[in-house]
């Protein structure tokens, strides 16, 4: 069988197609659920070479010092340093817990990826673009759809098998994780955020060419009333899926809460800050768990 050979931010990953991966030289942790028991497996990383994105100093949430849940007093703007100072609060409980994004693919979310895998010292992945690249590429992809989907799905479920089984891992994951139980159960292994950004957003994104849609969604196109029906169909399909995750985090109700007319206004930072708190509400929960079923 075929080595592909990729790099995802820092990863050298060999990528055997059509449906599985290997990786050597374990060098991360297993990844583990902080709410449930996951058996350990065998799989492990290899070439391990981090890096980073370059940060870009820019105005961004607004947070309370008083109260870690709060984006509240939007009269006091904060920049990067917050969103440092939320990482440095939330790592040491995370233990490497790894980090799923759920929800209809976005440069939003693909930013947010990137930023939080940035801030938390870990090593962002877009599971779309592993899949694509693990059967040869994105029209290798099409085509494999076309001529067998059920293959390709399996392909899907294998690459969320083998990022599930890792540790310190941001994952961009694509309507593939919320497709059926087995892929819900997979991401499940971690935390789960569905990351809600309004559909006419990504519906001008993808007219504009603004974004590209992986394989999986590449029959979506035409015009920008096209592209919006389409993308709620698809969307429909997979909400209950979405809703299923630990967290929800809305564009739209970042934008209110910081006093935005326009959802464009919030930057990455302030939705990366969202997704810290909620990380830290579940956190706290956690350990909330763990304390009640410790014997007097």
């Amino acid at each position: 069988m075929e080595i592909i050979r990729a790099s995802y931010g820092g990863f050298n990953v060999r990528l055997l197609q059509p449906s599985a991966l290997t990786f050597s030289k374990t060098s991360l942790p297993t990844c583990h659920s902080p709410f449930r028991r996951v058996p350990a497996t065998s799989h492990s990383i290899s070439s391990l070479k981090p890096t980073f994105p370059c940060r870009k100093p820019t105005v961004c949430a607004l947070l309370d010092d008083n109260d870690p849940d709060s984006t509240a007093d939007v009269a006091n703007a904060a920049d990067l340093s917050f969103v440092v100072k939320r990482a440095f609060e939330i790592s040491p409980d995370l233990k490497g817990t790894c980090i799923f994004l759920v929800g209809i693919n976005s440069s939003i979310k693909s930013n947010l990826g990137k930023l939080l895998a940035d801030e938390l010292k870990y090593y962002y992945f877009d599971s779309d673009s592993v899949v694509e690249d693990a059967v040869g590429g994105k029209e290798a992809a099409t085509s494999f759809i076309q001529s067998d989907k059920e293959g390709f799905q399996d392909t899907e479920t294998e690459v969320l098998r083998q990022l599930s089984s890792m540790g310190r891992l941001v994952v961009s994951a694509g309507n593939a994780a919320v497709r059926n139980a087995t892929n819900l159960a997979l991401i499940r292994h971690g935390i789960s955020i569905w990351i809600k950004v309004p559909l006419q957003f990504v519906a001008r994104e993808v007219v504009d060419d603004k974004f590209q849609l992986p394989a999986s969604q590449v029959p979506i196109s035409g015009s920008y009333s096209e592209v919006l029906a389409q993308l709620t169909a698809a969307y429909e399909e997979t909400q209950d899926g979405y809703a299923t995750a630990d967290a929800t985090v809305s564009l739209q109700k970042v934008a209110s809460q910081l006093g935005y007319d326009d959802i464009e206004s919030v930057s990455t930072e302030e939705l990366c800050l969202e997704v810290m708190k909620e990380i830290g509400k579940l956190m706290r929960k956690k350990k909330m768990m763990e304390e009640a079923a410790r014997p007097f």
